[in-house]
């Protein structure tokens, strides 16, 4: 079941929210076989100030959490039945991001997504980025202009996007990491990984790519509007 948490920050357009809840349809040259399946069904916890870009884009979400300290209009709150609403004081041990993922977790769901999150202060973003590296942990971040995804191993994911669209991995976890691509200017194949070592800036010539994690995790940074096909 999938999972998805409005923070906030700056996120994607309402139109671009609204098909997220939408599961995607394949589209394009598939270079890994990927297995298909039934649509899975969607939970949507909006942490804080996400809850004016989650009814931003006519989306009701299933719970609201978090301190409420960023929200301008609480009257908001008061649309939602109280036991749906989770408030937390402003003195507490996880942020309201932190909290939206363990409640979708608790509720059984085993993939993640954030959308928000993008532009403002920077410890605030490293934060967001040290969450790819637990245990649980999202699957998928997209901001205003970033679609982030975790792979791996031995995972497998395949995108389709505008020609010449820029692409960057990074190695994420303790490692050893292995990778292979398809599509991309320079291959991932062979490259001998540590950490700080970075993927930054390969193309995508044709704006289709797949990429394989055979041994570790990565986290891949591509531009929006860039539909991820399996996740």
């Amino acid at each position: 079941m999938r999972g998805i948490a409005f923070i906030g920050g700056e996120g994607p357009c309402p139109e671009l929210c609204r098909s997220l809840l939408v599961p995607p349809v394949p589209r394009g040259p598939c270079f890994f076989p990927c297995p298909a399946g039934p649509p899975a069904p969607v939970l949507v916890v909006a942490a804080d100030s996400g809850l004016a870009a989650a009814e931003a884009a006519g989306l009701r979400p299933d719970w609201v959490v978090g301190d409420m300290d960023s929200l301008e209009d609480l009257s908001r709150l008061d649309a939602y039945p109280p036991e749906r609403v989770l408030r937390y004081g402003v003195e507490k041990d996880y942020t309201d991001t932190e909290l939206a993922l363990r409640l979708l977790w608790e509720q059984g769901c085993n993939e993640v997504w954030l959308i928000g999150g993008g532009g403002g202060r920077l410890d605030h973003l490293l934060a967001i980025r040290s969450l790819f590296e637990r245990d649980p942990c999202p699957s998928r971040w997209i901001t205003a202009g970033e679609d982030v995804c975790r792979v791996v191993s031995p995972g497998q994911m395949r995108w389709s996007g505008p020609p010449g669209s820029l692409v960057s991995v990074f190695p994420l976890g303790a490692g050893p990491w292995e990778a292979e691509s398809a599509g991309l200017r320079w291959p991932l194949a062979g490259l001998s990984w540590d950490r700080g070592f970075v993927g930054l800036s390969n193309v995508a010539e044709d704006g289709s790519f797949g990429l394989r994690a055979r041994r570790g995790c990565f986290l891949v940074i591509l531009p929006l509007p860039f539909p991820v096909q399996e996740l």
